[in-house]
């Protein structure tokens, strides 16, 4: 058994689908190439865990006239509630709206282009997770 797992074509992975999942459950990085490209499958925990190491959200709390308001600094995305809980409750739907607004077309703009990795933070992470990021 190899450090890695690659696949040089679509058809070659889905025979040996079931090998690339056990791969990526154990850490091992398993690769489909797709001419010029490679897609990777990984444990999205893992990933989830890695990249909220290395981009904190940066969120920001900001208690005010009895209400609080969270937001991260570059981000068009912020979020009020009466209390710190519901605000980041708001906060996390909100980056899940501006998840799929970057999927289906702000991918593209040179000012929301960068935030890949935000993307994949939320779009993999559960709700726990997503506040804890948010709090850390």
């Amino acid at each position: 058994m190899g450090a890695s797992v690659e696949y040089q074509s679509a058809r070659e992975a889905r025979e040996h689908f079931k090998d690339m999942l056990d791969a990526a459950d154990g850490g091992r990085p398993a690769t489909v190439s797709r001419g010029a490209r490679r897609v990777a499958a990984v444990d999205a925990d893992r990933l989830v865990h890695f990249l909220t190491s290395v981009r904190p959200s940066g969120a920001v709390a900001v208690a005010e006239n009895d209400a609080w308001s969270v937001f991260i600094p570059g981000l068009p995305v912020a979020a009020d509630g009466v209390t710190l809980d519901e605000a980041v409750e708001e906060m996390v739907e909100a980056l899940r709206d501006y998840a799929e607004d970057w999927v289906d077309r702000l991918h593209s703009a040179p000012n929301h282009a960068d935030n890949w990795g935000l993307v994949q933070i939320v779009g993999l992470a559960s709700e726990e997770q997503l506040r804890d990021w948010l709090l850390a």
